[in-house]
């Protein structure tokens, strides 16, 4: 018997949760290096490096290269980063398996859904829409939207603000100690999913509310029928 966690909201993390970036992100990063004669990093090494917001990636893959570390550089590869990540953020990106499903599900329900990344805001729809995702969320929030960006409970907080809600009503998704701490912060209460990104780490040793190894599961653990190819 599942325990139910009742909610008027849900808020979900992009990279790591509902997406896997990695490939995108990695291809975009090795650009940039290369273009400052730097080594390539690798897809399997750059996926520890995501959760804090580019500039902190960038930041851990010069750092590894052993590049330039002074603000100026640091920018030089930024702006590279970015140039290269319009190209490859759609071609690099792939859902999770029934990700799109069960979000199609819980918004049925008329639940306000929303998306809190630390990814840069402008990559983001045009992302959401390659995905066929956009027009799910009510509210969407990105590392430009604000100061502190996750594992700081300001973004939690602009969040609850925008939907109307209090931290008791809101549950987050995530997969990465970040996503918990940011969430947990505020007063929310989240669940953390085994797969995606976490430095290495089992998510388990946040202590989210829930754990979860499948998306699907959200469903029933937010008191809804499972997807059909589910209920075996």
């Amino acid at each position: 018997m599942v325990e139910v966690l009742a909610l008027r909201g849900a808020a979900f993390d992009l990279d790591g949760t509902l997406v896997d970036s990695a490939p995108g992100l990695s291809e975009a990063v090795d650009r940039a290096l290369a273009d400052f004669g730097l080594p390539p990093a690798g897809v399997e090494r750059l996926s520890t490096w995501i959760g804090n917001g580019a500039d902190i990636m960038v930041e851990r893959a010069v750092r590894w290269a052993e590049g330039d570390l002074s603000a100026a550089f640091l920018l030089q590869v930024r702006e590279k980063f970015d140039h290269y990540y319009a190209q490859t953020a759609a071609s690099g990106s792939r859902l999770y398996p029934q990700v799109k499903e069960t979000l199609t599900a819980l918004a049925a329900t008329g639940l306000p859904l929303g998306l809190i990344t630390n990814k840069p805001t402008p990559f983001i729809v045009p992302l959401l829409q390659s995905l066929g995702l956009d027009g799910l969320f009510s509210q969407i929030l990105g590392g430009d939207d604000v100061v502190q960006k996750k594992p700081h409970p300001a973004p939690m907080y602009l969040m609850l603000a925008r939907m109307g809600l209090r931290a008791s009503e809101l549950v987050f998704v995530g997969d990465s100690r970040n996503d918990i701490q940011a969430a947990q912060a505020a007063g929310c209460r989240c669940v953390g999913m085994t797969y995606g990104y976490n430095y290495g780490e089992t998510i388990a040793l946040s202590k989210p509310d829930r754990v979860l190894e499948r998306f699907a599961d959200l469903l029933p653990t937010f008191g809804l029928p499972p997807l059909k190819d589910q209920e075996a």
